[in-house]
Order: C-alpha cells, then structure tokens, then sequence
C-alpha cells in the first residue's frame, strides 16, 4: 500500500503513513467476567508536498483500489494550499527497517493465555476476602509503515498492554485503585495487584475526616507519572520562545539550562529503554505547533529533559530548533524519572513519615494557569492517613491546586524509580518509570465530596 501509494503520487514530495491496528480485551466486573474480544482496524495517510505547501488526507479501511483516489486528494490538495511556515526538505536516506515487507502479526485473545486463568484464581481469592475486583485488561499491537520520496522506508511494532483493576469491599463503600503497563502479560502478577488492594481496603475501615490545606505528602509513582506527562506535553519551545509557557524566560528565551530542581533529578526519554521500548523515529500525521510532517523518519535517541535537577531540552522540530537556537529534540513515547541513587521504596518512606498523606491517584487533572502550568484535579481511590511510619486511616478526597514544575523545587525526597501506570492519562500514554515523591507542602484546596 505505502510503494503504491508513492507511485501515484505526482505532488513534488510525499510520505505515506499506514498503520494496521490490532486490540484485544478482557473486561470484569463483581469477580466475573463480563464481556471479551478482538478488533482490527488501518489507516493510511498521505502527505502531499508541493513546492512549500502540504497537505493531509487520511482515511480509514482503505482499500488498494481506492489508494488513487487518495492520493489524487491529498496532491490537489497540496497544490491549492498556503505554504507551510514549518516546510522544509523531507529527512534524507535509503534506510530501510528490518522486516519491512513482513506480513503484520494482529494480536488476539491468546495473549491472556496465562493472565486470564491468574484472574480467574485472583477473582476466588477475592470472594472468598469479602472483595469484588472490577477493571479491563487490553492489549494492543499497531505496526506503522513510513515511506517516503526521499528514500526512506521505516517500521515499528508496538505491542503495548494495560491493565486497570479496582478493589472494592462487599458494601461497595470502600474503594481502592491499581493498575500496570505490560507488553504481553506474561509478567502481570494479578495476585500481587489483588494484595495490595486488600491492604488498602483494610486501611480504609477507619475512617478520618481532614480539612483542605497543605499537608506532607507522599505521592506515589502513578500520582507522580500523571503530573510529570502533562508537563512532558507542555514543555514545546516554540511556545516557550513565544513566551507563552511556563519554560519561557522572563526577558524572551527559553528556561533551558535553569534548574527546577535542588536534587539531581532526571526527567528523560529514551526509544530503547528495556520493557517501553517505542518507535526510534519520527511518525507526524499532522504539524502542530510541537511537531512538523517534514520531520516524519526522523531518528530519535536517548534525550534529557531533566538532568541533574536542570532544565536541559524541550520538544522541538527542525524548524522551532532554527529558532530557538537549541537542538532538534522531538517528543518520544516513553517517559522516565529517576532521583538520587539509593532511592527508597514507598513502603519505606511511609515508614520513615512522622504525619502526613499518602495519595492513591490523580483524576480529572486539568490546566488553570498555562504560564505557571498551574494544574487542579481530584485524589481519587484512596487517600491515606499516616502518623508514625503506619495508616492509621482513610481521609476524604481533595481537590488539589499545584504546577508540577513548581512541585519539583520543593520536593524533598525522590523514591526508588518503577514501572508504572498513569490513572489519568493512560488512554494514551502507558510506557513510563517514575519514583514516588515527597513534597512538604503539596496544597489540597479544598475537600472533595466525590467517592
């Protein structure tokens, strides 16, 4: 589909983007299983570029016989477009991806071959506990295909697999959240998950009722990973040479090279980093203001965000980077955080918290003020209550009032780095390693009735 494509393309330069989509689900509810089942699905976008212009067209189960026709849409509309402020020559070079021509492999509900009989064992563990687990387990494998005229021809196979499981005891009153990213499920410890919402379910027999206001708090690495991707998704330099971010320097500029941080912190990405590896290039269906179609097989490596508590990079394309001075760094779809070495687990650090909260989740995070990157949102699932290295109880929500740059100043202990999961963003962002945090101060704004 991409050779052919390219072929009928008559515009001055074309990028053929086609991706064949696979899903597999498991979805529970009560300790039972509910419902099951697999989806397939593939696009193909063509890119047309004529003289400074470009356009998109993309569509949906497109058939050989109608790659003509889409093409033929995406060259006219290159010819009647204004031209591209980010146009610039496509990414050079003859590479071709191993495998390119390789039949796809869709995945299918033999990738719970092992998981789903655990789940079933979890679920009798669970009746026999007086708990009812609810959640969805989904695994997804999308292989992309770039071509382009200028050479390029580029694969990626990307398996990626979640899984949500909530605990709730048999009064549905109490209610607690966890969840992990996984390649194939075949290192989902489903009873493990299961343990650690029996113990939170128990915590939360007592319960505590505490007003707003700045409490210590632990977040753990799921919290942690939900603020860190959305400051990931703001940090764009052109935005921030616009001076419309907060990585914007007071006078023009960018904040690069400012600490944020008094402890040697690292904020990074990295395409081969072992259990999140993503795509090592560049696939743009569209520009923005954060990405550019020209750029599309651009190769992208290991790239600091954060080192060293310092500002390093921001997400750039070729033409923000003739901007702002500073190397072409585009986004990348893993994420991960590491503090001082030595870090300490989160049981450890709860142990070693005289008084003070232990979050479970964040929810419904949204932007307040988009130059401080000042964020609100609500706990969620468990909101813990420590007092001499043991949870005494539960407390009520919160909805909380914080910009994580801020946060990162006043953080005072980074925990050991593990893979996990984000509550909020995990429809679109899973690969990420984050540590828990503690933060002296972090500001509950005001109590939340929701449960």
């Amino acid at each position: 589909m991409v050779e052919k494509a390219l072929e009928l393309s008559r515009a001055d330069d074309c990028v053929v983007i086609a991706e064949h989509t696979s899903t597999a689900n498991l979805r529970f509810a009560g300790n039972t299983l509910t419902t099951n089942g697999t989806t397939e699905s593939t696009r193909v976008t063509v890119i047309s570029v004529v003289g400074r212009s470009a356009a998109v067209v993309s569509r949906s189960a497109v058939r050989e016989d109608q790659l003509e026709e889409l093409v033929a849409a995406a060259d006219r509309a290159a010819r009647e477009a204004q031209p591209a402020d980010d146009a610039g020559p496509l990414v050079s070079g003859g590479e071709q991806s191993p495998g390119w021509a390789r039949p796809v492999e869709p995945t299918g509900i033999e990738v719970f071959e092992s998981f789903a009989p655990a789940l079933g064992r979890a679920f009798a563990a669970a009746e026999a506990g007086g708990r009812r687990l609810y959640g969805f387990a989904e695994h997804i494998v999308t292989s992309t295909f770039v071509g382009t005229s200028s050479g390029l021809r580029l694969r990626h196979d990307q398996p990626t697999g979640r899984l949500e499981l909530n605990g709730k005891s048999a009064d549905l009153k109490r209610s607690a959240w966890t969840g992990v990213h996984t390649r194939d499920f075949t290192d989902v410890d489903v009873f493990a998950l299961d343990e650690a919402l029996a113990t939170r379910l128990e915590w939360a027999r007592t319960r505590v009722e505490l007003p707003a206001g700045r409490y210590e708090t632990l977040l753990p690495p799921s919290a942690v990973a939900d603020l860190m991707i959305y400051m990931y998704w703001s940090a764009g330099a052109r935005d921030a040479v616009d001076g419309q971010s907060v990585f914007s320097k007071a006078g023009g500029g960018t904040r690069v090279g400012e600490r944020l941080s008094p402890l040697p912190v690292r904020l990074y990405s990295d395409p081969a980093a072992a259990g999140l590896e993503c795509a090592p290039f560049n696939v743009v269906h569209a520009s923005g203001r954060d990405s550019s179609v020209f750029d599309n097989g651009l190769p992208l490596s290991a790239t600091d965000w954060i080192a060293d508590g310092e500002l390093r990079a921001l997400q750039q394309t070729r033409h923000s980077a003739a901007a702002s001075g500073l190397p072409v760094t585009p986004g990348i779809d893993n994420l991960l955080m590491s503090g001082p070495e030595g870090g300490r687990s989160l049981e450890e650090m709860i142990a070693s918290t005289e008084r003070g909260l232990l979050l479970t989740c964040l929810w419904y995070i949204r932007t307040v003020d988009p130059q401080t990157l000042l964020l609100t949102g609500l706990t969620r699932d468990g909101v813990y209550l420590v007092e001499n290295g043991t949870v005494v109880g539960e407390v009520n929500n919160y909805r909380f009032n914080e910009s994580p740059v801020d946060l990162l100043g006043r953080v005072t202990e980074v925990g050991r780095s593990e893979p996990t999961l984000p509550r909020e963003w995990n429809d679109y962002f899973t690969r990420t390693v984050m540590p828990a945090l503690r933060v002296p101060d972090f500001n509950m704004s005001t109590v939340s009735q929701a449960s």
